[in-house]
């Protein structure tokens, strides 16, 4: 297995429409890790997740997992036999039992985990004599978790799994999620536009917009790097442009100047000295922050 179970390197989507999906997707998911792919309704989260399981080729680009080309049939085969997928819409059979989806789902896996399946049962509180079609949502993501769990996946992809999800089983889900990857080692490709979810459990992000990463790394390294720069001068605040090119945008209002930047913010504050600010305040930025600024200032740049 290489160090990244997911790799795409300038990976592009265009429908027969014409519409761009994806324009250019470069990411680099670690093994091991919670790998939260945040983005807008549009911006190219299921075209991704389509084309890493296979079921849409790219128009050009590569996209590999567990280092086999995804849109290469026998490769997409052995891919998928190692890998677990919760969607949105949790595809369930209705008229089944939640004991008779498990045996039924078990009978396909030579690596199914009785272990893990008991464990989640209770967990889950799961009630095993009741039809799928009677579950709650929540039950029925419980349940589509369990399915994915036990079948022994070193690779979980998710989207949107936790939509209309009541608070408390959210949590519980997001922390069956956490103690899955550091018991079992998984990797867990988590799509979803919940920043509160991603921010609360992800070690590594990448947030797109229009098919493109504009942000992705490390989730700490991430932290770090982005900052608020507040500058305040006597009069109204001037139009400048910086020098560095890690300026994500600029907001003047009144005699105050808000810079948002991915880096360079010793360089920023020394020019802004320059020009006779008064102040000059820098702090960090929330993940739900990153998000919004990196997306806007994406869209300011295509209008």
């Amino acid at each position: 297995m290489t160090d990244s179970v997911i790799e795409t390197s300038d990976l592009r989507k265009t429908y027969s429409d014409g519409a761009e999906a994806l324009r250019g997707l470069t990411l680099q998911v670690p093994a091991g890790s919670i790998f939260g792919f945040l983005g807008k309704n549009g911006a190219g989260k299921t075209t991704t997740i389509k084309v890493l399981l296979g079921m849409t080729n790219p128009t050009s680009g590569d996209a590999r997992v567990f280092g086999l080309p995804a849109f290469e049939r026998d490769a997409s085969v052995a891919i998928r036999r190692r890998m677990g997928f919760v969607s949105e819409d949790k595809d369930l059979y209705d008229s089944m039992t939640v004991q008779e989806i498990t045996r039924f789902t078990a009978g396909f896996y030579p690596k199914w985990r009785r272990d893990l399946e008991a464990r989640y049962i209770d967990a889950f509180e799961l009630p095993g004599r009741r039809k799928v079609k009677a579950l709650s949502r929540g039950m029925r993501t419980k349940l589509a978790l369990l399915l994915a769990f036990c079948r022994g996946a070193d690779l979980l992809v998710l989207d949107e799994p936790m939509s209309g999800l009541d608070p408390a089983v959210n949590e519980d889900v997001l922390q069956a999620l956490v103690r899955h990857v550091a018991d079992e080692g998984a990797t867990v490709f988590f799509s979803s536009h919940q920043l509160g979810d991603i921010d609360q459990i992800a070690d590594h992000v990448a947030v797109i917009d229009r098919g493109r990463a504009l942000v992705s790394g490390s989730l700490d390294d991430i932290r770090d790097r982005y900052r608020r720069i507040q500058i305040v001068f006597e009069n109204d605040a001037p139009s400048i442009s910086f020098r560095t090119p890690d300026v994500i945008r600029t907001r003047r209002d009144g005699r105050m100047l808000t810079v948002f930047a991915s880096g360079g913010t010793n360089a920023i504050a020394e020019e802004a000295r320059s020009l006779n600010a008064v102040s000059v305040d820098i702090t960090p930025l929330t993940l739900k922050e990153i998000f919004l600024e990196s997306v806007n200032a994406s869209v300011h740049a295509e209008n």
